[in-house]
């Protein structure tokens, strides 16, 4: 994954109104710690690291005031209705050391005609190289036919990195499609076994009425 650099101001205001204050200006409050540093609370060019965290996970070279830090966002706030970021929380790290991130699932082509892929694990947590680490894990479904499971110990992971959940979990399911004639004959069954509860109900409810009237 490529790095992506982005200069940074440190700030002495705070609270609210200081937050408000820089997102008017174009730009975005921020805090970088870890590594048993104290705290750092700094402003972000708004733009430019918008574009830099379209991605998940994106390692950024934070430039404070001449002083470069590599960092991972922990936490990014997003308005709920604006395409604006409110706050990041970014994390240090350093090359070669180990992080454990959620990458992306994706598919890649086609299962054979006639099936359903399901997408159990959006996202899977692996750890790996902070500077090695994959923008998505690719998984190929071509050709695939129904009864295919693929499952967390099946994908290839960038080199030296490992699986930070159990290797059995369900990644991918293929199943067959339902035809239309099997849906409607299971519809239809639905509906008899619907229409017989009605009527023992109905049944049940007549004699509870008749042992009623015999009581008088």
């Amino acid at each position: 994954m490529a790095e992506n650099k982005l200069s940074a101001e440190k700030r002495t205001e705070f609270g609210k109104g200081a937050a408000r204050r820089i997102r008017r200006a174009g730009n975005i409050p921020a805090v970088i710690y870890g590594h048993g540093t104290a705290p750092v609370h700094i402003t972000l060019p708004g733009h430019a690291s918008m574009m830099a965290l379209k991605h998940a996970n994106a390692l950024l070279t934070i430039d404070i005031e001449g002083q470069e830090q590599l960092a991972l966002a922990k936490d990014i706030q997003r308005d709920p209705i604006k395409p604006v970021i409110e706050h990041v929380d970014l994390v240090v790290v350093r090359h070669g050391e180990k992080v454990t991130v959620d990458v992306p699932v994706t598919l890649e082509g086609d299962a054979a005609s006639e099936t359903v892929v399901t997408i159990d694990a959006q996202t899977l947590s692996i750890v790996v190289d902070a500077t090695q680490i994959p923008e998505a894990l690719i998984v190929s479904i071509e050709g695939l036919k129904p009864g295919t499971q693929i499952h967390a110990a099946g994908l290839k992971l960038p080199d030296g990195a490992e699986l930070a959940v159990d290797p059995e979990t369900l990644v991918v399911n293929i199943t067959a499609m339902i035809s239309q004639e099997a849906l409607d004959a299971e519809l239809a069954e639905s509906e008899g076994e619907g229409e017989s509860a009605a009527q023992k109900d109905d049944g049940s409810e007549k004699a509870a009425e008749s042992g009623s009237s015999d009581d008088k």
